[in-house]
C-alpha cells in the first residue's frame, strides 16, 4: 500500500467542494497542487489535516485510516501564506513551541540544528514582527518541520515573497525537506515552485482533480485543452496520415508534424508541444536532427522577466514559444516577421 492515500473524497461546503478525489503518494513525494482560484485546493489540505470531515471517502497514512482522527493525532504539519507566528514569542520560542509538547530533552540542540539548515540561526533571539517576510516564512517552516511530521502541507507559502527571496527560500526549503525526508503537498500558483520542487503534480478545477501524475507526464501530456492552457502547452488537433516504423506523420490544419509516438493512420489525435521545446530561427537550419521545421508568422511578443513568450501563427494554428531575451535580441525579432519554428519529433507528444 502507498505511504499516503486519498480514496473517493467528497466534501460539499456550499460554495466550495471536492468531488471523487483519489490519489496515492509514496514516502518523500513532493506534490504540487495547482488550479484556478476556488478549485478546492485549500479544502483538500484542510481535509487531510482534519479541519473538515468528508461526506464520503477515506484518508490513509502509513496504512492507518485517519479519516476520523482529530488533527492533533494525525502528525501532519501545515504552513499557510500568513505564517501564523506567535507575536509575543521569540523566534526560538516559536520554533520550540510544538516540540516542547513532544519531548523535554534535547530541545535546544534540535532548534539550533533546524535553524542552521534554514539559515535563521542568527535570528533566534528576535521577535517575529522585526523579521522580513522571507525570514518569517523560514521560521514557520522550521516550526512545522522540527516536530518531524509524517507529512507537511503548505498553502501558497512563498506567494507573498519578492522574487529574489522566493528563489532563496525555495532552495532552503528543498534542502530541509530532503534532510528530514518529508512527504509534502504544496498548493501554489507559481510554476517555478512546481518545476523547482515537485516530482508530482495535481491539477484541480471546480472541485475535481482533472489530472494527477509525474511532473513530466502532466506537463508534457496534458489530458485536456484546459490543462494544456494552464501549464502553458500548445494543443493541436490533427489526423495521422502515415506511420513509418512507429513514427507518426500528422496533418494539422494543412501542415505536417512528425511525432515519435506511435499512432494508427486515419486516427484523429491531439498533440501537445511545450513552449520551451521549440527553437526559433531566421533561416531553415542546416544539419539539425529535428523532424519538424515550420514556417511561421510572429504575431506577438510578451516579455516575462528574463524570457519572452512568442505567439507564432502556422497556417490557422497558434503556437506558443518561450525564448530567452538574448535570443530575441540576437535574432532582432518583431511582430510580423516570417521565421521558422524547429521542433524535434520527440517533443511532439500525442495525448
Amino acid at each position: 500500500m502507498s505511504f499516503f492515500s486519498v480514496e473517493n473524497l467528497n466534501i460539499n461546503l456550499g460554495e466550495f467542494k471536492l468531488q471523487q478525489v483519489s490519489f496515492d503518494l509514496d514516502r518523500m513525494d513532493y506534490l504540487t497542487v495547482i488550479g484556478p482560484t476556488g478549485a478546492g485546493k485549500t479544502i483538500l489540505l484542510e481535509s487531510i489535516i482534519g479541519f473538515w470531515q468528508p461526506d464520503e471517502g477515506r484518508i490513509y497514512i502509513e496504512e492507518q485510516d485517519i479519516t476520523n482522527e482529530p488533527p492533533e493525532k494525525r502528525r501532519i504539519g501545515i504552513v499557510y501564506q500568513d505564517y501564523a507566528l506567535l507575536p509575543h514569542f521569540t523566534v526560538y520560542e516559536n520554533i520550540a513551541y510544538g516540540l516542547k509538547k513532544k519531548q523535554k530533552q534535547g530541545i535546544k540542540e534540535k532548534v539550533h540544528e533546524i535553524a542552521i539548515s534554514l539559515n535563521i540561526d542568527h535570528l533566534l533571539h528576535r521577535m517575529p514582527l522585526t523579521l522580513s517576510g522571507g525570514e518569517q516564512q523560514r521560521v514557520a517552516l522550521a516550526r512545522a518541520l522540527i516536530v518531524e511530521p509524517r507529512m507537511l502541507l503548505m498553502d501558497e507559502p512563498l506567494s507573498a515573497l519578492d522574487p529574489k527571496t522566493r528563489r532563496e527560500t525555495r532552495g532552503l526549503l528543498r534542502h530541509a525537506i530532503e534532510r528530514f525526508g518529508t512527504t509534502v503537498i504544496h498548493i501554489t500558483h507559481d510554476m517555478e515552485d512546481v518545476w523547482s520542487l515537485a516530482n508530482k503534480v495535481a491539477i484541480f478545477k471546480d472541485g475535481c482533480m482533472l489530472q494527477f501524475g509525474a511532473l513530466e507526464d502532466v506537463f508534457n501530456r496534458p489530458k485536456s485543452e484546459f490543462i494544456a492552457e494552464f501549464v502553458d502547452a500548445t494543443i493541436l488537433k490533427g489526423m495521422v496520415r502515415e506511420n513509418r516504423d512507429g513514427i507518426s506523420i500528422i496533418d494539422v490544419n494543412g501542415f505536417k508534424l512528425t511525432s515519435l509516438d506511435d499512432a494508427t493512420p486515419g486516427e484523429k489525435v491531439r498533440v501537445a508541444i511545450r513552449p520551451e521545446d521549440i527553437i526559433v530561427a531566421r533561416e531553415v537550419p542546416r544539419d539539425i536532427s529535428a523532424h519538424n521545421v515550420l514556417e511561421a508568422t510572429l504575431e506577438m511578443i510578451v516579455r516575462e522577466g528574463k524570457t519572452s513568450s512568442l505567439k507564432l501563427r502556422v497556417r490557422d494554428s497558434l503556437i506558443t514559444v518561450l525564448v530567452a531575451n538574448s535570443t530575441l535580441h540576437r535574432l532582432d525579432l518583431k511582430p510580423g516577421d516570417r521565421i521558422y519554428a524547429v521542433i524535434k519529433g520527440a517533443n511532439v507528444r500525442i495525448v
